[in-house]
């Protein structure tokens, strides 16, 4: 499973960079969709747990796709310490170019997975 994963996850990284995306904007883009609430915003906290980076990590590869014009900033009505980051359109088309480009990887890992069945725990 994990040298399925590691392919899947190569392969993910070749293809985000065919569509002019670094592996991390991908990542980052990628946690920033499908909040449990279906809002598709997200905190430099929340990313930062998303994806196991330092808060100090998150911010400058969030400064940087801010600067490419890959996401936004929207104010915090809740609370204005804080503001709730979303992807531009831009951003979407691209991640979403990236997410559905077929490849066998994919399928060897989601073969896998579905091999495991519910409980069972990846080898």
């Amino acid at each position: 499973m994990r040298t399925a994963l590691r392919q899947f996850e190569r392969r993910s990284e070749q293809i985000a960079r065919a569509y002019g995306l670094t592996p991390r904007q991908y990542a980052l883009f990628f946690a920033d969709q499908g909040r449990p609430d279906g809002s598709e915003r997200a905190t430099v906290t929340d990313l930062a747990r998303r994806l196991q980076l330092g808060q100090s990590s998150v911010t400058e590869l969030i400064q940087r796709a801010e600067e490419a014009g890959f996401l936004r900033r929207t104010p915090n009505s809740d609370d204005a310490r804080r503001s709730w980051l979303s992807l531009t359109p831009e951003a979407e088309q691209r991640l979403a170019a990236v997410v559905t480009k077929p490849g066998p990887e994919r399928d060897r890992l989601a073969e896998i997975l579905r091999s495991l069945g519910p409980g069972r725990a990846p080898p």
